[in-house]
C-alpha cells in the first residue's frame, strides 16, 4: 500500500478512482462479483478520502456511528455515538487490510482525465504516473476535497498564518493568538469549541447563522460494545433503529416546507434560547431562513464556546483582508495573527470535467454546461461504461450516505453484469431515461426546502440549480436506483 508498484499494462475490467468509502466499497463488491482485472487509484499517499483529508480539531461524523459503516464490513466496537475522525479513518484502514485490498491499490496516483475509444470499446485514462486502459470506470472522487476560499480582496497580503479547515496546519501554534474564523458551517461548529480555549481572542465572521440542534454525543459503554460484538443481532437492531429514526424525517416531509418544519424550528429555537441567555448574542445566532434550507448542524458545545469572554461573533460585512487582519465595511478592523477559512468546498471542481471525454468527443464539462445531472446520480448519457458514485443529487441531509453508496455499487455491478451476459462492449444510459429521471427529480426539488427555504447555499449552483441533494427518503432511492433497469440502458 505504499504506492510503489507499477501500473498494469493489461486492459482493466474496471478502474475505480478514489480510495475513500466509495472506492473501497466498489472494489470489495466488484472483486466478490468476479469483475476484473480490477484496480483502484488514489491521489493521496493513504486511503480514507474525506476522512484522510479533514483532520481539523474536533472533526467528527454527524451520522450515528453504527449507521456510518458499510453493511458488509460492520464494526461492533465504536467508542462514541458519533464517531470522530481518527476512529473513522482507522476503520477504513482496517477494512482495507481485512479485505486485503492492498494489491489492488495504487496510491499517489492522481486521475488526470479519460477519453472513450468507441472503436476499441474502452477508456484511455491519464494518471499522474502514466496511462491506463479500462473497459469501465467507477468514479469515487466525491465532492468534498477541493476547498473553497472566497475571493476576498487582499487575502494574499495577510502577514499572519492562514489556512482552510480542510487543510489544517497542525504546525501553527494557536496558543494565545488572535484568531479569525470566516464561516459558520459544519466544520466551524466542530473546531471552534476546540480552539476557543487556546485563543487569546477568537473572532467568528458570520454571514448567516446555521440552524443547530443538540448532538447528544456520548461514549459507548464497554458492555454495549461487548454486546454488539458477541450478539451481532443486537448491532443490526441498533442500526435499524437509527436508520428508521433518521428516515422518518424525510418520510414526514422534512425535505419540504411543511407544518413539521415549523415544529422543528420551534425545537431548535428552544435549544438556542436555553443555551444562550444573552439576548444580543442570541439575536445574532437566530436564523432568518427556514430550517433545512442549509445544512442543519448538530452540536452540544458550539453555543457554549461562543459565550466565552474571548470570543466575538462579527456579523458585519467584510470589505477586505489586510496585512494585519480583516477590514469591515463599517470601517472597523480586526487585528489577527491567524486566519482560518471554514468556507466549505468547490463542488464543481470535484471532477476534472473538461478532461473526461465520452462518445463523439462530448466532454463532461459540455454535458453539464447547464448543471450536473446523472441518471440515478450514477450514469450520464454519452459516457458509456462510466459510473459515478455519490454523484449528482445523491447527498442527504437526514441519513447516512453510505446507504445510498451501497445501492449505487449494486447498480454499477448490474450494468457490468449486463455487459458480460450479452458479450457487449458498451452500456450507456438512454438519453430519454436520463431526461425522465431528471425531470421528475427537478420537479420535486422545485418544491423542496432547499429551493423555497429563503436562503442561498452551496447546494445550489450559479444558476440556482440544486445538483447536490436527494429530495426524498433513502427508501425511495433504494427502490429507484438499487437495481439497474435494462430498459433504461442500451448495449452495443
Amino acid at each position: 500500500m505504499n504506492g510503489e508498484p507499477t501500473l498494469p499494462r493489461e486492459v482493466l475490467g474496471l478502474l475505480v478512482v478514489g480510495a475513500g468509502f466509495s472506492g473501497i466499497a466498489m472494489a470489495i463488491r466488484a472483486r466478490a462479483a468476479g469483475v476484473g482485472p480490477l484496480l483502484v487509484i488514489e491521489k493521496a499517499e493513504a486511503v480514507g478520502g474525506t476522512w484522510r483529508e479533514n483532520t481539523y480539531p474536533g472533526a467528527a461524523c454527524d451520522v450515528p456511528s453504527h449507521l456510518y459503516s458499510l453493511s458488509f464490513a460492520p464494526k461492533a466496537d465504536w467508542t462514541r455515538a458519533y464517531a470522530r475522525q481518527p476512529e473513522i479513518a482507522a476503520y477504513m484502514r482496517d477494512v482495507v487490510a481485512q479485505e486485503r485490498l492492498g494489491p489492488l491499490l495504487r496510491l499517489s496516483t492522481a486521475f488526470r482525465g479519460a477519453t472513450w475509444d468507441e472503436a476499441a470499446g474502452l477508456w484511455r485514462v491519464e494518471t499522474s504516473r502514466g496511462p491506463l486502459e479500462a473497459r469501465a470506470i467507477a468514479s469515487g472522487m466525491g465532492i468534498l476535497h477541493h476547498p473553497a476560499v472566497p475571493p476576498i480582496p487582499g487575502r494574499e497580503s495577510f502577514a499572519g498564518a492562514q489556512f482552510h479547515s480542510a487543510t489544517w496546519d497542525h504546525g501553527c501554534d494557536l496558543q494565545a493568538k488572535r484568531i479569525g474564523v470566516i464561516g459558520t458551517g459544519a466544520s466551524a461548529i466542530q473546531f471552534v469549541p476546540q480552539i476557543a480555549p487556546l485563543a487569546g481572542q477568537l473572532t467568528l465572521f458570520q454571514r448567516s447563522p446555521p440552524w443547530i440542534v443538540p448532538r447528544g454525543d456520548r461514549p459507548v459503554a464497554a458492555w454495549r460494545q461487548a454486546l454488539f460484538r458477541r450478539l451481532p443481532l443486537t448491532r443490526r437492531l441498533e442500526r435499524a433503529r437509527l436508520f428508521w429514526r433518521n428516515e422518518v424525517r424525510a418520510l414526514a416531509g422534512f425535505t419540504r416546507v411543511s407544518t413539521l418544519t415549523g415544529l422543528a424550528e420551534k425545537l431548535a429555537r428552544h435549544h438556542l434560547f436555553r443555551s444562550v441567555p444573552d439576548r444580543a448574542l442570541r439575536a445574532k445566532l437566530r436564523p432568518t431562513y427556514r430550517l433545512g434550507c442549509k445544512r442543519v448542524l448538530i452540536s452540544d458545545d458550539y453555543y457554549p464556546a461562543l459565550q466565552r469572554a474571548n470570543v466575538t461573533v462579527e456579523t458585519g460585512s467584510i470589505r477586505a483582508i489586510t496585512p494585519s487582519g480583516v477590514a469591515m465595511e463599517d470601517g472597523t478592523e480586526h487585528v489577527l495573527d491567524v486566519l482560518i477559512f471554514a468556507t466549505g468546498f468547490d463542488v464543481a471542481a470535484s471532477l476534472p470535467r473538461a478532461s473526461i471525454v465520452g462518445r463523439d468527443g462530448l466532454s463532461l464539462a459540455a454535458a453539464w454546461a447547464d448543471g450536473a445531472g446523472a441518471h440515478q446520480g450514477i450514469s450520464v448519457a454519452g459516457f458509456p461504461n462510466f459510473f459515478l458514485l455519490l454523484g449528482p443529487n445523491t447527498a442527504l441531509g437526514h441519513n447516512s450516505m453510505l446507504l445510498m453508496l451501497e445501492a449505487q455499487v449494486q447498480h454499477v455491478l448490474d450494468c457490468l453484469a449486463a455487459l458480460t451476459k450479452v458479450g457487449a462492449r458498451a452500456i450507456e444510459v438512454r438519453p430519454e431515461a436520463q431526461a425522465r429521471f431528471l425531470d421528475r427529480l427537478q420537479a420535486r426539488l422545485d418544491s423542496s426546502i432547499w429551493q423555497r427555504g429563503g436562503c442561498m447555499s452551496w447546494y445550489r449552483d450559479a444558476n440556482g440549480r440544486n445538483s447536490v441533494n436527494w429530495p426524498d427518503s433513502v427508501l425511495a432511492y433504494l427502490r429507484s436506483a438499487r437495481r439497474a433497469r435494462p430498459k433504461d440502458y442500451s448495449l452495443r
